[in-house]
């Protein structure tokens, strides 16, 4: 995972895993089965973060190898705890990825594109060391539409802080948008583009389960959190409490839509 704004803060592990990584392996095995790469393939996986897309490429697609490159030392960390001993792991810039050009077979990302400071030098990148005919893919959320967990907490945070709306993912990413995206591949050099969409369901165990990760102040929306004042941070909350879909049994569920794209070489 990267960053290219002050407050897109990805250094904890254990932190990014209660906030988002538990939403990321939901998405994965769904994303991979989309992904149609034969078996016995050589796999990277640009921004593996703590490893949830590495884990699945594992478990479900027989690869020959399966390389995961991330700048956080703190998510590799939690990666190499999680993660198979053949998983081989490095800590550079998805802009400077270090492998030789055509090196391997299928190159993807999960909820990454969007945090480099440029997305189409990463795709470029990826495509040089993908070989003729293998593929490229990733997967971003759908910010501005369907992704209730972060909507919902900037939805609430513009009535407290003015400056929220410049922060909120919705409005900093238009790469998180179909058609954006299918430009992307294609200015890359990739052919055969296709850009789809997978939904999950949320589910909260309570508010505090929701609310909890954001405290850690990893990634955008916790880290705007966590820079407020502690009485506007209490009275946020609230309101998203009061907003909250609240089930019967206390229970909470939202809803996630991620962006899917993928091309040829």
């Amino acid at each position: 995972m990267e960053a290219n704004n002050r407050n897109d803060k990805w250094q904890l592990g254990d932190a990014y895993e209660r906030y988002m990584g538990r939403w990321s392996r939901e998405v994965a095995p769904r994303f991979l089965h989309w992904m149609e790469v034969p078996a016995d393939r050589r796999w990277l996986d640009v921004g593996c973060g703590t490893g949830a897309l590495c884990a699945e490429i594992v478990a479900r697609c027989a690869p020959r190898s399966v390389v995961g490159i991330d700048p956080s030392e703190g998510f590799l960390a939690t990666a190499r705890q999680l993660l198979p001993a053949e998983v081989v792991l490095h800590r550079a810039s998805a802009g400077q990825l270090p492998l030789d050009d055509s090196s391997v077979d299928a190159t993807v990302s999960a909820l990454m594109l969007n945090f480099v400071p440029d997305a189409g030098a990463a795709l470029r990148e990826m495509v040089r060391v993908t070989a003729t005919g293998g593929s490229v893919g990733a997967y971003v959320w759908d910010y501005a539409r369907k992704m209730d967990l972060i909507r919902l907490y900037w939805d609430v945070a513009a009535q407290f802080d003015a400056q929220a709306r410049a922060q909120d993912q919705g409005e900093r990413f238009p790469l998180c948008q179909p058609d954006a995206l299918a430009s992307a591949f294609a200015d890359a050099g990739l052919r055969q583009v296709e850009v789809s969409a997978i939904e999950i369901p949320m589910r909260f165990a309570d508010f505090d389960d929701y609310w909890r990760p954001f405290l850690a102040g990893q990634g955008p929306a916790p880290a705007h959190a966590m820079q407020l004042e502690e009485p506007v941070r209490e009275q946020l909350r609230e309101r998203l409490r009061e907003r909250m879909p609240v089930l019967p049994d206390g229970s909470i569920l939202l809803q996630a839509r991620a962006l899917t794209a993928r091309g040829r070489r």
